[in-house]
Protein backbone atom coordinates (compact mmCIF):
# COMPACT_ATOMS: atom_id res chain seq x y z
CA UNK A 1 0.00 0.00 0.00
CA UNK A 2 1.00 3.62 -0.51
CA UNK A 3 0.85 5.50 2.79
CA UNK A 4 0.90 9.27 3.25
CA UNK A 5 2.17 10.80 6.51
CA UNK A 6 0.71 14.27 7.06
CA UNK A 7 1.17 15.83 10.49
CA UNK A 8 1.98 19.44 11.25
CA UNK A 9 3.08 18.67 14.82
CA UNK A 10 4.75 15.28 14.39
CA UNK A 11 8.09 15.02 12.52
CA UNK A 12 7.98 12.57 9.58
CA UNK A 13 11.73 11.94 9.87
CA UNK A 14 11.04 10.40 13.27
CA UNK A 15 7.87 8.46 12.49
CA UNK A 16 8.52 7.15 8.97
CA UNK A 17 11.46 4.86 9.84
CA UNK A 18 9.42 3.34 12.68
CA UNK A 19 6.41 2.79 10.43
CA UNK A 20 8.56 1.41 7.60
CA UNK A 21 10.10 -1.19 9.93
CA UNK A 22 6.65 -2.25 11.12
CA UNK A 23 5.19 -2.33 7.58
CA UNK A 24 8.04 -3.38 5.28
CA UNK A 25 5.70 -4.24 2.38
CA UNK A 26 4.42 -0.68 2.09
CA UNK A 27 5.68 2.58 0.59
CA UNK A 28 5.66 5.80 2.61
CA UNK A 29 5.39 9.42 1.53
CA UNK A 30 5.66 12.58 3.61
CA UNK A 31 3.34 15.49 2.84
CA UNK A 32 3.39 17.35 0.47
CA UNK A 33 4.58 14.39 -1.61
CA UNK A 34 1.32 12.55 -2.34
CA UNK A 35 2.75 10.18 -4.97
CA UNK A 36 0.65 11.90 -7.60
CA UNK A 37 -2.52 11.18 -5.61
CA UNK A 38 -1.91 7.42 -5.54
CA UNK A 39 -2.39 6.99 -1.79
CA UNK A 40 -4.23 4.19 -0.02
CA UNK A 41 -3.90 5.33 3.60
CA UNK A 42 -3.29 8.73 5.20
CA UNK A 43 -1.77 8.81 8.68
CA UNK A 44 -2.53 12.25 10.08
CA UNK A 45 -2.28 14.50 13.13
CA UNK A 46 -3.16 18.20 12.79
CA UNK A 47 -2.92 17.65 9.05
CA UNK A 48 -2.24 20.46 6.54
CA UNK A 49 -5.42 21.99 5.05
CA UNK A 50 -5.10 20.43 1.59
CA UNK A 51 -4.12 16.95 2.74
CA UNK A 52 -7.20 15.13 1.43
CA UNK A 53 -7.46 16.99 -1.89
CA UNK A 54 -6.76 14.80 -4.91
CA UNK A 55 -6.57 11.41 -3.19
CA UNK A 56 -9.15 9.40 -5.19
CA UNK A 57 -7.85 6.00 -4.04
CA UNK A 58 -7.91 6.78 -0.31
CA UNK A 59 -9.24 3.82 1.70
CA UNK A 60 -8.53 4.86 5.29
CA UNK A 61 -7.53 7.85 7.38
CA UNK A 62 -5.63 6.74 10.47
CA UNK A 63 -5.29 9.38 13.18
CA UNK A 64 -2.12 9.56 15.26
CA UNK A 65 -4.23 10.87 18.13
CA UNK A 66 -7.43 9.89 19.90
CA UNK A 67 -9.08 13.22 19.11
CA UNK A 68 -10.45 13.38 15.57
CA UNK A 69 -12.54 16.58 15.51
CA UNK A 70 -10.21 18.28 13.00
CA UNK A 71 -10.42 15.30 10.66
CA UNK A 72 -14.19 14.78 10.67
CA UNK A 73 -14.76 18.53 10.21
CA UNK A 74 -12.47 18.76 7.16
CA UNK A 75 -14.64 19.57 4.12
CA UNK A 76 -12.08 17.88 1.85
CA UNK A 77 -12.36 14.51 3.59
CA UNK A 78 -13.71 12.20 0.85
CA UNK A 79 -17.22 10.91 1.53
CA UNK A 80 -17.32 7.32 2.61
CA UNK A 81 -13.67 7.05 3.62
CA UNK A 82 -13.44 5.61 7.15
CA UNK A 83 -11.47 7.36 9.86
CA UNK A 84 -9.81 5.43 12.69
CA UNK A 85 -8.91 6.88 16.07
CA UNK A 86 -5.65 5.77 17.64
CA UNK A 87 -6.19 4.00 20.95
CA UNK A 88 -2.58 3.88 22.09
CA UNK A 89 -1.90 1.92 25.31
CA UNK A 90 1.00 4.21 26.17
CA UNK A 91 -1.19 7.28 25.80
CA UNK A 92 -3.92 5.71 27.91
CA UNK A 93 -1.43 4.89 30.68
CA UNK A 94 -0.07 8.45 30.60
CA UNK A 95 -3.56 9.93 30.83
CA UNK A 96 -4.43 7.79 33.83
CA UNK A 97 -1.23 8.97 35.52
CA UNK A 98 -2.04 12.62 34.78
CA UNK A 99 -5.60 12.33 36.09
CA UNK A 100 -4.28 10.65 39.22
CA UNK A 101 -1.57 13.21 39.93
CA UNK A 102 -3.93 16.18 39.49
CA UNK A 103 -6.62 14.61 41.69
CA UNK A 104 -4.01 13.93 44.38
CA UNK A 105 -2.54 17.43 44.04
CA UNK A 106 -5.98 18.88 44.78
CA UNK A 107 -6.94 16.25 47.37
CA UNK A 108 -3.73 16.73 49.37
CA UNK A 109 -3.80 20.57 48.98
CA UNK A 110 -0.37 20.57 47.33
CA UNK A 111 -1.40 23.37 44.95
CA UNK A 112 -2.08 25.51 48.03
CA UNK A 113 1.10 24.56 49.88
CA UNK A 114 3.14 25.59 46.83
CA UNK A 115 1.44 28.98 46.90
CA UNK A 116 2.05 29.34 50.64
CA UNK A 117 5.69 28.37 50.19
CA UNK A 118 6.15 31.30 47.81
CA UNK A 119 4.50 33.50 50.45
CA UNK A 120 6.59 31.96 53.29
CA UNK A 121 3.45 30.95 55.16
CA UNK A 122 3.49 27.99 57.57
CA UNK A 123 -0.12 26.85 57.56
CA UNK A 124 -2.02 23.60 57.34
CA UNK A 125 -5.27 22.55 55.77
CA UNK A 126 -7.59 19.87 57.03
CA UNK A 127 -6.67 16.36 55.89
CA UNK A 128 -9.31 14.30 54.06
CA UNK A 129 -9.53 10.61 53.34
CA UNK A 130 -9.94 9.57 49.71
CA UNK A 131 -13.34 8.16 50.68
CA UNK A 132 -14.41 11.69 51.70
CA UNK A 133 -14.05 12.85 48.09
CA UNK A 134 -16.23 12.24 45.06
CA UNK A 135 -14.52 12.57 41.69
CA UNK A 136 -16.67 13.10 38.60
CA UNK A 137 -15.34 11.76 35.32
CA UNK A 138 -16.92 13.25 32.19
CA UNK A 139 -16.48 10.69 29.43
CA UNK A 140 -16.19 6.99 30.19
CA UNK A 141 -14.53 5.75 27.02
CA UNK A 142 -11.01 4.51 26.36
CA UNK A 143 -9.51 7.16 28.68
CA UNK A 144 -12.26 7.75 31.21
CA UNK A 145 -12.90 4.14 32.15
CA UNK A 146 -9.32 3.28 33.22
CA UNK A 147 -8.98 6.65 34.99
CA UNK A 148 -12.17 5.95 36.94
CA UNK A 149 -11.00 2.44 37.80
CA UNK A 150 -7.66 3.76 39.07
CA UNK A 151 -9.36 6.31 41.34
CA UNK A 152 -11.74 3.65 42.69
CA UNK A 153 -8.76 1.44 43.51
CA UNK A 154 -7.31 4.33 45.56
CA UNK A 155 -10.46 4.64 47.65
CA UNK A 156 -12.12 7.66 46.03
CA UNK A 157 -15.83 7.71 45.38
CA UNK A 158 -16.25 8.04 41.62
CA UNK A 159 -19.22 9.09 39.51
CA UNK A 160 -19.16 9.16 35.74
CA UNK A 161 -21.05 10.83 32.92
CA UNK A 162 -21.40 9.32 29.46
CA UNK A 163 -23.73 9.86 26.55
CA UNK A 164 -24.81 6.22 26.63
CA UNK A 165 -25.27 3.97 29.69
CA UNK A 166 -22.06 2.37 30.98
CA UNK A 167 -21.35 -0.16 33.72
CA UNK A 168 -18.02 0.11 35.59
CA UNK A 169 -17.38 -1.72 38.84
CA UNK A 170 -17.35 0.69 41.77
CA UNK A 171 -18.43 3.70 39.69
CA UNK A 172 -21.87 5.30 39.82
CA UNK A 173 -22.56 6.13 36.19
CA UNK A 174 -25.23 8.38 34.71
CA UNK A 175 -26.31 9.87 31.41
CA UNK A 176 -27.28 13.04 33.32
CA UNK A 177 -24.51 15.62 33.35
CA UNK A 178 -26.29 17.63 36.03
CA UNK A 179 -26.50 14.61 38.33
CA UNK A 180 -22.79 13.88 38.01
CA UNK A 181 -21.72 17.51 38.50
CA UNK A 182 -23.90 17.94 41.58
CA UNK A 183 -22.34 14.86 43.19
CA UNK A 184 -18.73 15.87 42.42
CA UNK A 185 -16.06 17.55 44.51
CA UNK A 186 -13.66 17.45 41.55
CA UNK A 187 -14.52 17.12 37.87
CA UNK A 188 -12.24 15.58 35.25
CA UNK A 189 -13.14 16.31 31.61
CA UNK A 190 -12.15 13.57 29.16
CA UNK A 191 -14.95 14.08 26.65
CA UNK A 192 -14.52 14.10 22.87
CA UNK A 193 -15.08 17.52 21.35
CA UNK A 194 -18.34 17.60 19.40
CA UNK A 195 -21.00 20.29 18.84
CA UNK A 196 -22.85 18.82 21.83
CA UNK A 197 -19.85 19.08 24.19
CA UNK A 198 -18.41 22.43 23.10
CA UNK A 199 -18.76 24.82 26.04
CA UNK A 200 -20.23 22.08 28.23
CA UNK A 201 -18.48 23.46 31.33
CA UNK A 202 -20.14 26.87 31.46
CA UNK A 203 -21.30 28.98 34.40
CA UNK A 204 -24.40 26.87 35.03
CA UNK A 205 -22.43 23.62 34.96
CA UNK A 206 -19.59 24.92 37.13
CA UNK A 207 -22.06 26.18 39.73
CA UNK A 208 -23.32 22.63 40.22
CA UNK A 209 -19.90 21.33 41.34
CA UNK A 210 -19.59 21.23 45.12
CA UNK A 211 -18.05 24.32 46.71
CA UNK A 212 -14.30 24.07 47.17
CA UNK A 213 -13.89 21.66 44.29
CA UNK A 214 -11.73 21.77 41.20
CA UNK A 215 -11.88 21.30 37.44
CA UNK A 216 -9.33 19.19 35.57
CA UNK A 217 -9.60 19.63 31.80
CA UNK A 218 -7.43 17.22 29.82
CA UNK A 219 -9.66 16.88 26.74
CA UNK A 220 -10.03 20.00 24.56
CA UNK A 221 -9.91 23.68 25.45
CA UNK A 222 -13.31 24.38 23.91
CA UNK A 223 -15.05 22.27 26.55
CA UNK A 224 -14.56 25.03 29.12
CA UNK A 225 -15.98 28.54 28.95
CA UNK A 226 -12.91 30.29 30.38
CA UNK A 227 -14.55 33.54 31.60
CA UNK A 228 -17.08 31.42 33.51
CA UNK A 229 -14.32 29.28 35.01
CA UNK A 230 -12.30 32.31 36.10
CA UNK A 231 -15.42 33.82 37.66
CA UNK A 232 -16.07 30.61 39.63
CA UNK A 233 -12.45 30.60 40.85
CA UNK A 234 -12.41 34.29 41.75
CA UNK A 235 -15.71 33.97 43.63
CA UNK A 236 -14.29 31.13 45.72
CA UNK A 237 -16.77 28.53 44.52
CA UNK A 238 -13.95 26.47 43.00
CA UNK A 239 -10.54 26.09 44.66
CA UNK A 240 -8.40 25.28 41.66
CA UNK A 241 -8.32 24.43 37.95
CA UNK A 242 -5.84 22.21 36.11
CA UNK A 243 -5.82 23.09 32.41
CA UNK A 244 -3.78 21.17 29.86
CA UNK A 245 -5.68 22.17 26.70
CA UNK A 246 -6.71 25.52 25.25
CA UNK A 247 -8.60 26.85 22.25
CA UNK A 248 -5.47 28.73 21.15
CA UNK A 249 -2.22 26.79 21.46
CA UNK A 250 0.42 27.71 22.41
CA UNK A 251 -1.36 29.66 25.13
CA UNK A 252 -0.78 33.38 24.37
CA UNK A 253 1.75 35.09 26.61
CA UNK A 254 -0.84 37.68 27.69
CA UNK A 255 -3.38 35.09 28.85
CA UNK A 256 -4.44 35.66 32.48
CA UNK A 257 -4.23 31.91 33.01
CA UNK A 258 -0.42 32.04 33.21
CA UNK A 259 -0.43 34.05 36.43
CA UNK A 260 -3.76 33.18 38.01
CA UNK A 261 -3.05 31.88 41.54
CA UNK A 262 -5.77 29.22 41.26
CA UNK A 263 -4.81 27.80 37.86
CA UNK A 264 -2.20 25.19 36.96
CA UNK A 265 -1.22 25.35 33.27
CA UNK A 266 0.49 22.56 31.36
CA UNK A 267 1.29 22.68 27.60
CA UNK A 268 -0.99 19.91 26.23
CA UNK A 269 1.14 17.13 27.67
CA UNK A 270 -1.40 15.11 29.66
CA UNK A 271 -0.95 12.15 27.32
CA UNK A 272 1.30 12.16 24.27
CA UNK A 273 1.27 9.52 21.57
CA UNK A 274 3.89 6.96 22.56
CA UNK A 275 5.62 5.58 19.44
CA UNK A 276 6.65 2.30 21.11
CA UNK A 277 3.01 1.40 21.71
CA UNK A 278 1.34 3.41 18.94
CA UNK A 279 3.20 2.00 15.92
CA UNK A 280 2.09 -1.61 16.57
CA UNK A 281 -1.53 -0.42 16.81
CA UNK A 282 -1.25 1.51 13.54
CA UNK A 283 0.39 -1.46 11.83
CA UNK A 284 -2.34 -3.77 13.10
CA UNK A 285 -5.03 -1.52 11.62
CA UNK A 286 -3.30 -1.39 8.24
CA UNK A 287 -2.92 -5.16 8.22
CA UNK A 288 -6.65 -5.43 8.90
CA UNK A 289 -7.27 -3.21 5.90
CA UNK A 290 -4.94 -5.32 3.77
CA UNK A 291 -6.88 -8.46 4.74
CA UNK A 292 -10.19 -6.85 3.86
CA UNK A 293 -11.25 -6.56 7.52
CA UNK A 294 -12.69 -3.51 9.28
CA UNK A 295 -10.02 -1.42 11.02
CA UNK A 296 -10.35 -0.99 14.77
CA UNK A 297 -11.66 2.16 16.50
CA UNK A 298 -13.53 3.56 13.51
CA UNK A 299 -15.19 6.94 13.97
CA UNK A 300 -18.97 7.07 14.16
CA UNK A 301 -19.64 10.17 12.06
CA UNK A 302 -23.12 10.58 13.55
CA UNK A 303 -21.48 11.15 16.94
CA UNK A 304 -18.38 12.93 15.67
CA UNK A 305 -15.89 10.55 17.34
Amino acid sequence: MNILFAAAKEPPEFWLPLLARALPEDRFFAWPDTNGGDIDVAIVATHPPETFAGLPKLKLVQSLWMGVENIVADPLLPKGVPVARLVDPGMVAAMVETVTVHVLDWHRHLYLYRRWQRERLWKRRRQFLASDRTIGILGLGELGRPAAERLVSMGFRVVGFSRTPKAIAGVRTSTSLEEVLAASDAVVCLLPLTPATRGILDAAALAKIRKGGCVINLARGAHVVLPDLLAALDAGHLEHAYLDVFETEPLPADSPLWTHPKVTVTPHVAALTEPRTAVPRIAENLERLRRGELPANLVDFSRGY
